[in-house]
């Protein structure tokens, strides 16, 4: 990794998103069941998947030949 100069900023932003991804998925995407297991609160825990969403979303101005696989959230109330 070292190597390839990613900063430790990115990585840890990479390894958050997708411990979230992870913990979401165990609880089936129930933002507050996932929110208390992760220790933070639950608008902390959907401004963070909203962000990712976000991210996940193509550029614009992209032709679309650079595609990643998106992150797969659910809303809940």
């Amino acid at each position: 990794m070292l190597e390839g100069h990613i900063l430790l900023d990115e990585a840890l932003s990479e390894f958050e998103k997708l411990y979230i991804k992870k913990a979401l998925a165990r609880h089936k995407q129930h933002l507050s069941k996932t929110a208390v297991v992760l220790g933070i609160h639950r608008n902390t825990l959907a401004k963070r998947v909203a962000t990712y969403k976000n991210q996940d979303l193509p550029q614009k101005g992209t032709n679309g030949s650079h595609h990643k696989k998106p992150l797969h959230y659910s809303k809940s109330a």
